[in-house]
């Protein structure tokens, strides 16, 4: 018998709405996330990015890998709205994905009302403090 704590990836395997967000995490499905998430077909998981100026492509592997399955990428860029690079807008447009950037309130607000309308949306959300 191996001994010890198994540390795994942080995934929800199911979609819910978001309840609360600040103090750098999340609270959805009664429980809390400290970090950044990804909201998508698949579930929800913890996701690296801290700050909106650090995104790069490969932060959206897993959004792309679920791309017949999302219409609307909502992405929360912290405490403001942030422009995206033309190379992730260009990968979003060829996969079929609208992206929005926005702040993360904003997306949050819109992820759940899209959620309620049973419609295609995933989320990608850089966690804030207030």
């Amino acid at each position: 018998m191996a001994g010890g704590i198994e540390i795994r990836p942080a995934h929800f395997p199911g979609r819910a709405p978001i309840d609360a967000y600040g103090n750098f995490g999340f609270r959805f499905a009664d429980m809390s996330h400290r970090g950044s998430l990804l909201c998508l077909p698949s579930g929800i998981h913890g996701w690296s990015p801290v700050d909106a100026k650090e995104l790069t492509l490969e932060h959206f592997d897993m959004v792309l890998a679920q791309a017949q399955d999302i219409e609307v990428l909502l992405i929360g860029t912290g405490d403001g709205m942030r422009v995206l690079p033309k190379e992730l807008r260009a990968a979003f447009r060829d996969a079929g994905i609208s992206v929005d950037p926005m702040s993360t309130g904003a997306a949050v607000r819109t992820y759940n009302i899209m959620l309620s309308e049973s419609r295609a949306v995933a989320a990608a959300l850089i966690a804030v403090e207030g």
